[in-house]
């Protein structure tokens, strides 16, 4: 009785800990020989926050990144837009964190070991394919050196990223991750903190937009932060971009002179981009919505399921809350094929819906209808968009990815404290 995981990355380490918590036997695989903290910094909102207190994280999510105050939208020329609160902030009743990627991969990681032993998650194997053989789950692996294996389970829960190898054997005729030519660089730089020293900004409109939060707390010597920031421009789309990943360095002259100009009183980007020790570049893509995620007793979740474009601060926490409707369809269904169904019938609308969203109307998207009324120069920003219109863009942005303020404070919780499973 034991699901298998095809990906130990945060969506598949939550599975993980999530099928620990209520007393499911899992196994994790991972294609990585090593855990190592990579990427930058991104977000988690409150509905995802919420799933990770759940799980006993609270402290170990304040020691991998910050709790978030606010978050304010900017032209490229420094005016101020739009600002709302963020997390507790908000009227949530749990906060929103800015956090390092790989720091909270590693600590999901840890707590997986910590709690379920060193054999949970088997590093260094590769998810190639799936069956389903006399009702069981069978998972197809292939380590470096070219060795091959298969396990058995009774449910296969395919958590291999974007370039899944399940999905690709779901969907054989699916091209390639799809790139409308924005490029991002990425990187972490040492500097103070801006405004109110825990705030997330977005500068700039489509084709030039500068992205900075903090992803830690000031040193309380140096009273210097971990500050993470993202370049975004927009390049030609008919021409090949590389395969993405979270690792490959950037060179410095292909994008520091369009933000030049993103250099305010309270910011300076290009002191930002100069200051840090590595910078990563990640061509912005994502896949079209898929019509089933389930074929026999194998299903998908995060990436693998709904890749979308990160914006709207929800990559992650999506991912997060599919480990947890996937475990409670577990403790209703059972592990079983209905389980898989009902998890997707639920949901797979609600990220496609996101998916599609994202191409077009992110929440940052005001930044753009700002852009095309005035060039973003303005003495009062009612005079170009009313402080009406850019609250409802808001509102509806965060009630269609299901993270609403009363949405997200009324809900039950997703796995009833101390749940466990009863095999059938």
């Amino acid at each position: 009785m034991t699901v298998l995981i095809a990906g130990g990355g945060i969506s598949g380490l939550a599975l993980a800990l999530s099928c620990h918590q209520v007393g499911i036997p899992f196994q994790v695989f991972e294609a990585s020989s090593q855990m190592r903290p990579l990427g930058v910094g991104i977000n988690l909102q409150p509905s995802a926050v919420r799933e990770l207190f759940d799980l006993g994280l609270e402290d170990r999510l304040d020691e991998v990144g910050i709790r978030l105050k606010d978050y304010g939208l900017y032209t490229k020329k420094g005016l101020h837009v739009w600002t709302e609160p963020r997390g507790l902030d908000a009227g949530y009743d749990w906060p929103s964190y800015s956090v390092h990627r790989g720091r909270l991969h590693v600590m999901l990681y840890d707590e997986v070991i910590r709690r379920a032993g060193p054999d949970a998650v088997q590093t260094g194997w590769r998810a190639t394919g799936f069956d389903t053989i006399n009702g069981k789950a069978v998972l197809k692996l292939q380590n470096r050196e070219g060795d091959m294996q298969t396990v058995t389970g009774e449910v296969l829960i395919g958590a291999d990223g974007i370039h899944s190898s399940i999905r690709r054997q779901m969907q054989p005729h699916e091209s390639e991750p799809q790139w409308g030519g924005a490029m991002l660089w990425r990187g972490t730089t040492q500097a103070k903190p801006f405004l109110s020293g825990a705030s997330m900004a977005l500068i700039g409109h489509e084709g030039l937009r500068f992205v900075t939060y903090p992803i830690s707390a000031p040193d309380p010597v140096t009273g210097l932060a971990t500050i993470n920031w993202i370049c975004n421009l927009q390049l030609d789309a008919s021409k090949a971009f590389r395969k993405e990943d979270y690792s490959r360095a950037a060179n410095i002259d292909d994008f520091l002179p369009a933000f030049e100009q993103i250099k305010f009183d309270w910011l300076d980007a290009p002191a930002l981009i100069h200051g840090a020790n590595e910078i990563f570049e990640y061509p912005m893509v994502d896949r079209d919505p898929l019509d089933s995620w389930t074929v026999g007793q194998t299903t998908l979740m995060g990436d693998a399921a709904h890749a979308a474009y990160p914006v709207g601060s929800n990559g992650a926490g999506a991912g997060i809350t599919d480990a947890r409707k996937l475990v409670a369809s577990f403790l209703i269904h059972g592990l079983t094929h209905d389980a898989l169904i009902a998890y997707e019938k639920e949901m797979l609308p609600v990220t496609s819906k996101i998916i599609l969203m994202n191409r077009t109307a992110g929440p940052d998207k005001i930044l753009d209808i700002v852009e095309q009324r005035c060039g973003g120069q303005f003495k009062n920003i009612e005079d170009v968009i009313p402080h009406d219109e850019m609250a409802q863009h808001a509102a509806t942005y965060k009630k269609i990815a299901g993270y609403g303020i009363a949405e997200t404070n009324s809900r039950p919780p997703l796995i009833a404290s101390g749940a466990r499973f009863t095999a059938r």
